[in-house]
């Protein structure tokens, strides 16, 4: 018995005969400047999940970008795929910011009569591409995918109308993922405002009429991170032992750090049992980590109950209640001196090292009113993380059925999302006069 795997009107072809321009990078790399720039580096690391995140990329001059771009320069919605380290993530460029290919990426650009451009996409995100890359990646040490691999993997699709509907509802998802990204940003970066505003400009509640003592409020102290919260470390459960990952308990690394607030999902989970064969015990939501090892120096607060690796430590604040102040404070302390210190001081995090982190402290009626204002902002922001979790797991969900045509469009009423309502090519008037 043969089973379809598409539907009858689908086609099937290589990818290098259903784009116009399939580019490999300049396997090289690129001369960096210390930057910032306008001209962006897109590194294998900046691509993960769908997304090209250049928030921590590299840049280089005016001069080395027109050597690196002699091939093709990246424009906005066109796909980059990682051929190694890591191997087969995907990204679309959704900016017009002039960036280049670093090495081992590919660049993707669907020819329009042919595949739409977000369809070719979603469908390199999909089982029957990734399975091809997978299976195509070779290497002792680090899967790698060959450039003619990478030139050669069959697409299925539809014709172009039906192809534009499904890219349509599945970019809904991930036009609605964005705006909350948006919203995230803006809150948080609100919530850091308003600290660095009262504490660092001292522009507080009241102090036009406040007291001022050596040159800081009456009542004020300056203070140290050791001082104000209680440090903790954590451990790994043995790898050895399977029946300890896997669980319902997530375990925060270095991997999990990033620069938003909250850290809402880790890499790696573990089990009650893995839970009590570890140094780490299970730290309830909002408790605040910092990375020791790896990714030094970087803070987030807990969007959920976690356990912790050892290259990390658990920050409770010794006073407050609620951590905002105290996590603000440390993350503005912790940039001034990642920006100014060459002395190795975040090279690696020790116990002393909390010693050396200044901090502020207002006295307890000002960081009452911190944490009261910040913290409706701060979970406003994590609420939005919870729902982007939700749109991702839906979108993750339909899109294998999409894109195989197992779920069909043609009586579903889609509206096209804003990052796709721009005229039809020809071919795609040709095509939906063709199906009517």
């Amino acid at each position: 018995m043969n089973v379809k795997l598409f539907p009858d009107h689908w086609k099937t072809d290589s990818v290098s005969e259903l784009c116009t321009d399939v580019v490999d990078c300049v396997n090289k790399t690129a001369p960096v400047v210390d930057g910032p720039t306008e001209y962006k580096m897109i590194r294998t690391t900046n691509v993960k999940a769908g997304r090209i995140n250049l928030d921590d990329c590299r840049y280089v001059d005016e001069a080395t970008f027109v050597k690196w771009t002699r091939r093709i320069q990246p424009k906005r919605n066109d796909i980059v795929l990682t051929r190694e380290a890591p191997l087969g993530e995907v990204g679309l460029l959704r900016s017009d910011e002039p960036v280049f290919l670093g090495q081992r990426t590919m660049l993707y650009r669907a020819n329009p009569e042919k595949l739409d451009q977000r369809f070719l996409y979603y469908s390199m995100l999909g089982p029957l591409v990734q399975g091809q890359i997978r299976s195509q990646g070779s290497g002792a040490t680090v899967e790698h995918l060959r450039v003619p691999d990478a030139e050669s993997f069959l697409v299925a699709y539809p014709p172009l109308d039906e192809q534009r509907r499904i890219a349509a509802l599945l970019s809904a998802y991930d036009d609605l993922i964005a705006n909350n990204q948006r919203r995230i940003a803006l809150l948080e970066s609100m919530a850091e405002e308003i600290y660095r505003e009262w504490f660092a400009r001292m522009r507080f509640p009241g102090y036009e009429t406040a007291e001022h003592e050596r040159g800081i409020p009456s009542g004020w102290q300056a203070s140290t991170a050791a001082v104000m919260v209680h440090v903790q470390g954590g451990g790994t459960p043995s790898t050895e032992v399977g029946q300890y990952w896997g669980g319902e308990i997530p375990f925060f690394s270095p991997k999990d750090s990033h620069d938003g607030a909250y850290c809402l999902q880790t890499e790696q989970s573990i089990t009650e049992l893995g839970l009590e064969n570890c140094a780490s015990r299970l730290f309830p939501k909002d408790t605040i980590f910092i990375t020791a090892r790896g990714t030094v120096g970087n803070l987030v607060l807990a969007g959920q109950p976690m356990a912790m690796n050892q290259s990390c430590y658990a920050l409770v604040p010794k006073i407050d209640k609620k951590p905002y102040f105290v996590f603000a404070g440390l993350r503005c302390a912790v940039n001034v001196i990642k920006g100014i210190s060459n002395s190795g001081v975040f090279d690696n995090v020790v116990m002393d090292t909390f010693k050396i982190i200044p901090l502020i402290d207002p006295g307890d009626a000002l960081r009452d009113r911190y944490n009261e204002v910040a913290g409706p902002i701060y979970e406003q922001s994590l609420m939005l993380r919870r729902a982007n979790s939700h749109l991702c797991a839906t979108r993750d969900a339909l899109l294998p059925r999409l894109i195989s045509g197992k779920l069909r469009v043609e009586a579903l009423d889609i509206q096209f999302p804003p990052s796709m309502q721009q005229p039809p090519t020809e071919a795609a008037q040709r095509g939906e006069a063709i199906a009517r």
